[in-house]
């Protein structure tokens, strides 16, 4: 983070630049009576190991339920803890595995898609942790994924003057309860400080073919609701950055190789024996095919000797 904010290689940090950047950044304090650094409120949320052992309320309580409504027995279960840049990744490690991932085949790709915008999704949690109230030390950020939505619920309203009209029009200035904690989670390189993380938040559903997220508040949380496709999976889109086979890759193919990825994005596993007999070419012909899509990353190679065989390698939309 200290590297990321003085824009240097982290190797290139002594102890003592790692400490004056903590300092002057608010994430440690010095006394000068007992000349000893001390972390202050900040640099515990973001850098202690467990910061719920001083702050019980820094914690992501994950559930995921097999239908529309909460339920006492959730299919998946965390209680989030941990440095809080690292508890957002756990946070969006637990959306993956308990939502859908369809694999799509666009032109020569097979793409993996996620239900939900994983930028999104990581916008609203970095904006939980770093805009909630931590005053109220009774309450945690809840995570909830539903068969049709994912809700993500924040301690506290929106800070004054922000309005949760404004909100929704998109008609406000950034404003931090927790101006420390959202500095530096801009320098992890997640969050941005104009605050325009709404905007970029429904942004990231259209773009995903989804309705725009819903703001609201309930019983002193704030939430962001994410709409999902519920039973039209179809209406998820291919994000341009996660197909494989741009124009420029393409352009590097001959016929036959085109032919052959076609195949593999379709879903079959391709053999050199098997390409020989459709192409009427020998076994080196088929290796150099083979290895050249290996090396563009668009196949991969599995078993070996006689029982070798190739599959298109998919692409995570992570």
């Amino acid at each position: 983070m200290i590297a990321s904010a003085e824009r240097c290689n982290p190797d290139e940090l002594s102890n003592d630049d790692l400490l004056a950047g903590a300092v002057l950044r608010g994430l440690v304090w010095y006394d000068p009576a007992l000349r000893e650094h001390y972390a202050t409120a900040a640099g515990i949320v973001l850098l202690a190991k467990d910061p719920s052992a001083v702050f019980p309320q820094c914690r992501i309580l994950a559930d995921a339920y097999r239908s529309t409504v909460p339920d006492g027995d959730p299919r998946d279960h965390e209680d989030i803890r941990g440095p809080m840049p690292l508890a957002i990744e756990r946070a969006i490690d637990f959306i993956d595995r308990n939502t859908r991932h369809p694999m799509r085949i666009v032109g020569l790709n097979r793409v993996r898609l996620d239900e939900y915008p994983v930028d999104g999704l990581r916008e609203a949690l970095v904006n939980a942790v770093a805009h909630r109230q931590y005053e109220d030390a009774g309450r945690k950020i809840i995570l909830e994924v539903f068969a049709d939505r994912i809700v993500i619920s924040s301690p506290g309203l929106p800070p004054r003057p922000i309005t949760l009209a404004g909100l929704r029009r998109g008609n406000y200035r950034p404003c931090s309860r927790n101006p420390v904690l959202a500095q530096c989670l801009s320098y992890f390189h997640r969050i941005e400080e104009r605050g325009s993380g709404f905007r970029r938040m429904r942004d990231h559903m259209l773009n995903h073919g989804l309705d725009l997220p819903i703001l609201n508040t309930e019983m002193g949380y704030f939430q962001v609701t994410f709409p999902g496709p519920g039973e039209n999976i179809d209406l998820l889109r291919t994000p341009e950055k996660r197909l494989s086979v741009t124009p420029a890759v393409e352009a590097r193919l001959n016929e036959r190789q085109r032919t052959m990825l076609q195949w593999l994005a379709e879903g079959q596993e391709l053999t050199s024996r098997q390409c020989e007999a459709e192409f009427g070419v020998s076994r080196p012909i088929t290796a150099g095919d083979f290895g050249l899509l290996v090396d563009l990353g668009l196949a991969e190679k599995l078993g070996a000797g006689r029982s070798t065989r190739y599959r298109l390698k998919a692409r995570e939309n992570r």
